[in-house]
Formats: structure tokens, sequence, C-alpha cells
């Protein structure tokens, strides 16, 4: 069992996610830092000086400067900034992950694959499908030209 659990554990997929998952929570909280001390103020700003981190509603119906003010008075409280600060964080992580997943399918994308040579050819006098290899049309038995020149229809005349 201990075998199977260490050929799993260091498969490169189970690795890749690990690591994934340790930069996704690294870069969870440049997102947070970024939509709390950048982008919130100054769509606070644009829209009125709101500062959406104090933007809630008290369900006792009592009006408070903070939330913290709020929860020391024991009022139960809707976080309605909370909520637009974790809505903004989710969109600009999702639209980062979109470019990152974008960019690296540009990169995977594989060149078309080569066309495989050819099987067969046409007879150039019967117009029938021969192998490539034939010296004889199976058709007409007529002798096919060997070379490709040979193979153009201007060589009839």
């Amino acid at each position: 069992m201990w075998n199977e659990f260490k050929k799993f554990a260091m498969r490169g997929s189970v690795i890749d996610l690990a690591v994934g998952v340790i930069i996704g929570g690294a870069f969870s909280k440049i997102v947070s830092s970024l939509v709390n001390d950048i982008v919130m103020p100054l769509l606070g700003l644009i829209i009125g000086r709101i500062d959406f981190t104090n933007l809630f509603i008290a369900l006792d119906g009592k009006r408070y400067a903070t939330i913290e003010l709020a929860r020391e008075a024991g009022a139960a409280t809707v976080n309605i900034g909370v909520f637009l600060n974790n809505v903004v964080d989710f969109l600009t992580i999702s639209f980062v992950i979109f470019v990152a997943v974008r960019q690296v399918n540009r990169l995977r994308r594989q060149e078309p694959e080569p066309q495989a040579a050819p099987t067969t050819k046409t007879c150039i006098y019967c117009q029938s499908a021969v192998s490539i290899k034939a010296i004889r049309c199976p058709h007409c038995t007529s002798e096919l030209p060997h070379s490709d020149a040979e193979l153009l229809p201007s060589s009839l005349d």
C-alpha cells in the first residue's frame, strides 16, 4: 500500500496540482490586496467616497459607524461591502486565470500533423486508383510511369 501511495504521490499531475494550490493561495493574497487596497478605494472614490468595507446593514435597525461597532453591540449585519469586495476578488482571479490558461493553450497548440505520404495514385489511362507501387494498372493493364514527372497528363503527347 505504501508503494502504491508513493507511486500516486510522485506522479506528475499530483505534484503539479500541489504546486498549483500553493501558488493559488499566494496569488489569492495578492489579488485580495489589489482589490481591497487599490480597486475598491478607487471605485469608492469614483462613486462618491464610499468605503465599501463599512457598507453594511445592521439588522437591529440602528445605525453604526463601522461593522466592528455593530458587532460589539451584538447586532447582526448584512455585509454588502465585504460581499462586493469578494465578488471583485473572484472576478479578478477568474480573469487572470482565464488569461493564463489562454496563453498556456496558445503555447501548447501544436503544429498540424504532417500529411501521410499517399498510398495510391491515379492511372493516367483509365483514371482508376491504383497502389503507389504499381507498375501496371490492374483495371486497364496499362503500363504505368515510374516517376512523378511521368504521371503528368502532358507526358501523354
